[in-house]
């Protein structure tokens, strides 16, 4: 068989037509994974509930919100104070 660029792309095989759809959203492991979790439930979670999953203050869990959810992890994340409570939600994947 020649070594040809024409040769090389019939010799290649055909792709799959649908490949397996990705998770709609990747779940780290550790205290980011349990945030995340708490965040992707339907009600959210308030910062109360984050820092006594997580352990840390209430800064730091506005801190990975904003840096490792939001910036790193490129999800979406809605902010809601009811009752004078704030709850965090992720909705959706952030637009890239």
């Amino acid at each position: 068989m020649p070594n040809t660029p024409e040769a090389k792309a019939r010799a290649r095989k055909p792709r799959a037509a649908n490949p397996a759809p990705a998770p709609a959203i990747e779940i780290p492991k550790g205290k980011l994974g349990q945030l995340v979790t708490l965040m992707a439930r339907p009600q959210g979670a308030t910062l109360t509930e984050m820092m006594t999953a997580s352990g840390w203050q209430a800064h730091s869990v506005r801190g990975v919100i904003a840096g490792a959810v939001k910036r790193k992890l490129g999800l979406e994340v809605v902010s809601l104070k009811t009752d004078g409570a704030r709850t965090y939600r992720i909705s959706a994947p952030a637009a890239s």
